[in-house]
């Protein structure tokens, strides 16, 4: 293996760049066992996806997929930046994700669902019993109405009748749109207004942290908001956790509200054949989770958001049809729509579907399952990871699974976390595979071809194939590889997942990812819109890009641009720290310092030991210009129920300031206590605005 290259120091950098002071991690190599039996092995295939062979080259991917009727045109540029993949087709993404596998498939599994009380069997299905799930379904939602191209919100957990439910949407061409389950009743009514729907799709309760939730409460919150918003929902129709039974406090409203199981009854047996849409039709809506201003809907298309999540599903995460694969994000989020549903399931997957969160009723949950199902592709995001390694980093050794992969995905993943993952989940054996992209791209934008690449911990590696990132600073100018400098990482060229628009509002579309980069804007030449990503980036000489984190994320230290995601990898070095979250604090001399906030290990006793070493990591890994103005201890970050840590109630705390309302964490009651640590018992917060740039912070928009 390589040997690491000492960390370059910066010490100046222009307004326009963010300082870089990562230190080159080495290669690790996949098994030659993982490489003979992968799906893309073939190195020329990164030839074929050459820009020189744009777009021509996504015909791989198109062709991955069952046509109705062929497309004309492999991207019509028409309408730029409204991008219009294999125009001119006819198809349909619930037959490619189902009626074809019948004929070879039919008695295979498709989705084991495991429930959180793990003295509940599992649930079992076929492809043949997710046929006839998905037609009865159709079929019922064909007899309220329900049409292509209208629109309907689901708000529901981790359940089969979540993905039953989006193909059955799928298969009359009418448009979901899932809300993460664990967002609260007004998020679900303010995006059921912006989409327009007039029917919501919820679930009476689910399983969490050993607690049955109510939540149809949601449901009744959720109408009374979009009513308020000007939208009026005709029906609530509401599965049951427990057919037969209903399991929440909350009553039904009569004549608007229904339960799904009485409703099937009249629908048992019937068949819908898909309806045969435009490739170019709208597929579903999925909300950012941004926490301020207008929800931004991205809307993606059936044939080039499918064809894209098919081949990623094949040629990175290495699905094959006898793999039994876990991908243990939350449908409610683009993951899930990608690599939960649409992707493997066009792959002919085995999937495990898993209702309650990865540490119930203890650490070793999730390498129990494992076990038990003969998981050998794994799929998490790193706030998972950190949190089983702070819980129970012995607790894989426990279990005889074996992975021959791995996925990370949502934020960039830190080395100590990235080896942790490689050396104790995967037991050196498995690849790993660090995947970057966004909600609004669809699928994978960096990582390796896993079977190709070296790994590199901290890096997403080289754009996916037929990817190509460049990295500008915020004048345009391109800022080149190996050059320790960092900047705003765009893609110069369209993809088929790229979303269409932002639903209604195509002016917040191109404002938001295209106009800062684009020279002409009536042009028709894809090359004239790179897409903007939003995340700031250094590629290394070996062109590997190591994503920095969100641009308004970083922090402007004496004219230093750092980047929150270094300085919270420097504070993992040391080995006590489980959690680190930056944010920035006003100073007078310097403008913003940073401010750090950890979360120990268990079994960890609080020091001012372990804090000397904290600021000493991030002195001796970046530079003084990095030193903290204070670390805090805390017993644990405040989170979303997805499990982010929500940096701008840590910042807002630093900052004297009000923290708004935190009902909606999956922990409330630990901001009280950080702010009393923080700010002293007695302290009163100011409600005043705070400075833009801190504002921002932590939050997307």
């Amino acid at each position: 293996m390589p040997k690491t290259s000492k960390p370059q120091e910066l010490t100046e950098v222009s307004e326009a760049q963010i300082a870089v002071h990562w230190k080159e991690e080495e290669h690790y190599q996949p098994s030659e066992k993982f490489k003979a039996q992968a799906n893309m092995r073939d190195p020329h295939m990164l030839e074929r996806f050459g820009l020189g062979h744009f777009p021509d080259c996504f015909k791989e991917y198109a062709d991955m997929l069952t046509w109705f009727e062929p497309y004309r045109t492999v991207l019509d540029t028409s309408d730029a930046p409204f991008w219009k993949w294999f125009a001119g087709g006819k198809i349909n993404a619930s037959y490619n994700c189902v009626d074809r596998h019948l004929a070879k498939y039919g008695t295979k599994t498709a989705f084991i669902f495991v429930p959180e009380p793990e003295a509940e069997p599992d649930v079992v299905l076929t492809y043949q019993d997710l046929y006839a799930r998905v037609n009865e379904v159709a079929v019922l939602l064909r007899a309220l109405g329900l049409k292509a191209g209208d629109r309907v919100t689901l708000h529901m957990p981790m359940v089969p009748e979540l993905p039953i439910t989006m193909l059955a949407c799928a298969r009359l061409g009418v448009v979901h749109s899932q809300v993460f389950g664990g967002f609260s009743g007004q998020a679900c009514g303010s995006r059921i207004q912006d989409s327009g729907s007039r029917v919501l799709l919820t679930m009476d309760s689910y399983w969490r942290n050993g607690a049955l939730i109510d939540h149809k409460a949601n449901a009744d919150i959720a109408v009374r908001t979009a009513e308020d918003l000007g939208q009026h929902v005709d029906k609530v129709l509401v599965w049951q956790r427990y057919p037969g039974k209903y399991s929440a406090k909350t009553p039904m409203v009569s004549g608007r509200d229904f339960f799904v199981n009485d409703l099937l009854k009249d629908h048992t047996g019937k068949k819908l054949e898909p309806v045969a849409l435009p490739s170019e039709g709208p597929l579903f809506l999925m909300y950012s989770s941004g926490t301020t201003g207008k929800p931004k809907g991205a809307q993606h298309g059936i044939a080039g958001y499918l064809s894209y999540v098919t081949a990623t599903s094949r040629w990175i995460l290495d699905i094959h049809p006898e793999d039994v694969y876990w991908c243990m994000a939350d449908i409610g989020w683009i993951t899930g729509h990608s690599y939960i549903v649409y992707g493997p399931l066009a792959n002919a997957a085995t999937s495990v579907l898993y209702e309650g969160v990865p540490t119930f009723p203890d650490a070793g949950r999730p390498w129990r399952i494992a076990e038990r199902l003969g998981v050998n592709i794994f799929h998490t995001a790193p706030t998972a990871i950190r949190m089983l390694r702070k819980l129970g980093p012995q607790e894989p050794r426990k279990y005889a699974y074996h992975f021959k992969s791995m996925t990370t995905v949502g934020e960039p993943i830190e080395p100590e976390a990235w080896r942790w993952y490689y050396d104790e989940v995967g037991k050196r054996e498995a690849v790993i595979t660090d995947t970057w992209w966004l909600t609004e791209t669809g699928g994978f934008l960096g990582t390796t071809v896993p079977a190709i690449h070296a790994m590199k911990p901290g890096s997403c590696g080289p754009g996916a194939p037929g990817i190509h990132p460049i990295i500008y600073d915020e004048t345009g100018a391109e800022i080149l590889k190996g050059s320790g400098k960092a900047g705003n990482i765009c893609i110069r060229n369209p993809w088929p997942g790229i979303m269409q628009t932002i639903w209604g509002d195509r002016d917040r579309y191109i404002k938001t990812y295209y106009a800062k980069y684009n020279k002409n804007p009536r042009s028709k030449d894809w090359r004239d819109w790179p897409f903007m990503c939003g995340d700031g980036a250094v590629q290394a000489a070996d062109g590997y890009y190591r994503i920095l984190g969100r641009i308004d994320d970083v922090i402007n230290v004496a004219g230093h641009r750092l980047g929150t995601k270094e300085i919270e990898s420097a504070c993992l070095t040391v080995p006590e720290v489980a959690e680190a979250a930056v944010v920035p604090v006003q100073d007078e001399v310097k403008g913003r310092v940073p401010e750090v906030y950890i979360a120990l290990k268990p079994g960890v006793t609080p020091s001012q030991d372990v804090i000397d070493r904290v600021i000493k990591a991030n002195e001796d890994v970046i530079g003084k210009i990095a030193r903290p103005k204070h670390v805090y201890i805390v017993p644990d970050m405040p989170k979303t129920r997805s499990g982010k840590i929500m940096r701008r109630v840590l910042a807002a705390i630093s900052n004297r300031r009000d923290v708004g309302d935190v009902t909606t964490l999956a922990n409330p009651d630990v901001v009280e206590q950080i702010r009393i640590m923080v700010q002293g018992k007695d302290a009163k917060a100011t409600h005043e605005a705070l400075p833009e740039d801190i504002a921002k912070f932590g939050q997307v928009e």
